[in-house]
């Protein structure tokens, strides 16, 4: 079990140092950015939603003609050794299959040879200051590609649209295509209008998340109003509360969109029932996993 300066990961088969794995300049990973990845919180060395995790890792592996090179058992079982190999509690683990070592033509290889990669990070806690205050974002246009069910490692567009809202002393990017707020550069969004709340419904225009999937299914348990449907981008602005959904960040409340403060700049009522209610499930969860152990 090594520490978290030094973390075990897996790659192609090999239990390995970070500092040790290295893959080839011709892996089409590195070359076209042609793969899929997932990340995985991780919560008392037990994997959160892990087969729904899995379960949209298989579609986004299929929808760019990459089979699947392990079963569900076999993911299972490489997680959690990973998991096992590295000491801290709370863990944020990333999985990649890139579609492998080929000569640099746009092609498909002729042959299945896909990279498998698993490491892990200490999970990181939102900060006191954040709970208490939310966040700024900015909009800016979607300009990304018409794919982004697909968890496609080929994130520059993503990389460049959340850089726009760190210059700018923020701290995410609400995307607006055809004057629709679709999601974030790396999150889902939630707002709070007419004392309801709306989320996108899923489409090829963003990533399915399982975290949003796990608020809609908690506010469906709290009988809390929840709609499925377009969020414009004038409701940002008309917001009671607006939250930035992902399965590393949790949920975040906005409190600032562009110069619009957002009820009154601190995170509103439905934010603190919502987010004690995923708190308790991931609490629940823990217990049952200490209880199967």
């Amino acid at each position: 079990m090594n520490n978290s300066l030094d973390p075990i990961v897996y790659l192609n088969g090999e239990f390995i140092a970070l500092k040790e794995a290295h893959v080839s300049v011709l892996d089409r990973g590195f070359i076209f950015g042609d793969g899929v990845y997932e990340a995985i919180p991780t919560y008392a060395k037990n994997p959160f939603r892990l087969q729904h995790h899995l379960d949209r890792l298989n579609n986004s592996l299929h929808a760019i003609q990459i089979k699947n090179p392990l079963s569900s058992k076999q993911w299972h079982q490489l997680i959690e050794q990973v998991i096992q190999k590295n000491n801290f509690e709370d863990q944020s683990i990333y999985l990649q299959v890139t579609r492998g070592v080929a000569p640099r033509k746009h092609t498909f290889p002729q042959y299945d040879n896909p990279t498998v990669f698993i490491m892990t990070s200490p999970m990181e806690k939102q900060s006191l200051d954040v709970m208490e205050n939310g966040i700024h974002v900015i909009t800016l246009v979607d300009n990304r590609w018409q794919n982004c069910h697909i968890k496609s490692i080929s994130l520059l567009p993503n990389v460049l649209l959340h850089q726009q809202a760190i210059d700018k002393g923020a701290q995410e990017t609400i995307l607006v295509r055809d004057g629709e707020a679709t999601e974030g550069s790396a999150s889902n969004l939630f707002i709070v209008l007419n004392n309801c709340l709306i989320t996108p419904p899923k489409s090829p225009l963003l990533l399915p998340g399982v975290t949003r999937d796990l608020i809609v299914e908690i506010a469906h348990k709290q009988e809390i109003c929840l709609k499925e449907q377009a969020i414009h981008e004038e409701d940002l602005f008309n917001a009671q509360e607006i939250w930035l959904t992902s399965s590393t960040k949790e949920i975040l409340p906005v409190t600032k969109v562009n110069d619009k403060i957002i009820n009154h700049g601190k995170p509103g009522p439905y934010w603190h029932q919502l987010i004690s209610a995923y708190q308790d499930y991931i609490q629940e969860q823990r217990e049952n996993n200490s209880n199967e152990r």
